[in-house]
């Protein structure tokens, strides 16, 4: 694979030229020096397979932070793969965390439509009144007042805001 533009690298990596120019921004890759004259900067295949593992990284899930620490491990020839599978067990366990977070999301929005009657004026509306409920509740400091306006709300919506402010 011979060098290309930025437009040919972007195509082959298959990003954007932006992302390509964003990956630059961050340090992830080194932008290419100008040619003497009036030329296109170029990338070589190697920055075009650098490109490529960064965007297979964050389709995973890895963030640009841990993206750099792996491309890290990568070119230390003293590091080890158990350091690799060592991220890579931390990002699943974030992720495993995550869905669970999600799943107790979906139950609380199962809750609030299950005891919403789908129809009449808004000024009765039980969604949004439990949400008004738990918005009002859930900032005051007071752990005996978070306790009582939580016992208002339905169990499903109760268990995923408690455990959602336990995990931010």
């Amino acid at each position: 694979m011979r060098a290309q533009t930025i437009g040919e690298a972007a195509r082959q990596a298959g990003v954007g030229v932006e992302t390509i120019r964003f990956y630059e921004r961050r340090g992830l890759i080194e932008r290419p020096l100008k040619p003497q004259g009036s030329g296109f900067r170029t990338y070589p295949a190697e920055q075009v397979r650098r490109i490529k593992f960064i965007r297979q990284a964050q389709q995973i899930g890895f963030s640009l932070k841990e993206i750099r620490e792996l491309l890290a491990l990568r070119a230390d020839p003293k590091a080890d793969c158990s350091m690799v599978r060592q991220q890579a067990v931390g990002k699943l366990e974030e992720v495993r965390h995550k869905i669970e977070q999600l799943h107790r999301i979906g139950s609380a929005l199962e809750g609030l439509i299950a005891v919403c009657p789908g129809r009449g004026g808004l000024q009765a509306c039980s969604i949004l009144d439990t949400l008004a409920a738990s918005g009002d509740a859930l900032p005051r400091p007071d752990r005996e007042a978070r306790s009582s306006a939580r016992q208002r709300l339905p169990e499903a919506v109760r268990l995923g805001t408690r455990r959602r402010r336990k995990t931010t």
